[in-house]
């Protein structure tokens, strides 16, 4: 029973900076075995060079991070959402670690498909400028969907829960400080489900 923190965020001085070590926090305080990572801090291509039509060596963190995500049973992601998406950091990530054979398989003459990652579930935690209700209603949440439903739910990640925080732009720090104290909460409360 391990939870496994992944901050998506290339700013150390931002809030999703901020976030990840609110939560790690939380969850160290209610007991249960953390490991947080910030991607900015990993030597790593971001490109899967050759597609799936040969391999691209993992690189030791990415190795790592693999390792971790076995033994982990709840992942979260913390992330900022631009243009909609995530950061091509956290893209590049999922394209190099998310790799076949290692979260999913394809069977052999099917277009079924084996998910390596059950028994795990997951967090999503994204600070965006676009106010949550407008983000559903126009753009339909593509970050949020294609993390959960494209990737996570696609190896066997499940459930997958979602918490927003927007606009950020227009935050207050008494507001920020409240979102820090709501996301410390969240990780005693997930600490907690998840200890050993």
């Amino acid at each position: 029973m391990k939870i496994f923190i992944i901050n998506g965020h290339p700013d150390k001085e931002s809030l999703g900076h901020a976030m990840a070590k609110y939560y790690y926090e939380g969850a160290i305080a209610a007991g249960a075995e953390v490991e947080l990572i910030h991607l900015r801090d990993l030597s790593f291509k971001v490109n899967l060079e050759y597609g799936y039509r040969a391999e691209t060596p993992l690189e030791p963190d990415l190795i790592k991070a693999q390792q971790s995500i076995k033994e982990a049973s709840h992942l979260v992601f913390i992330f900022p959402v631009w243009w909609q998406t995530y950061p091509a950091l956290l893209k590049g990530f999922i394209d190099r670690v998310f790799l076949p054979g290692f979260a999913f398989k394809y069977r052999e003459g099917s277009l079924f498909w084996d998910k390596m990652l059950k028994g795990r579930s997951a967090r999503i935690i994204a600070t965006m400028d676009t106010p949550e209700l407008f983000s559903r209603l126009m753009y339909k949440r593509p970050a949020i969907n294609s993390l959960k439903r494209g990737i996570l739910n696609f190896c066997g990640v499940k459930p997958v829960k979602v918490t927003t925080f927007s606009p950020i732009k227009l935050a207050k720090p008494e507001k920020i400080d409240r979102w820090l104290n709501k996301i410390k909460v969240l990780g005693q409360k997930e600490g907690t489900r998840h200890r050993n």
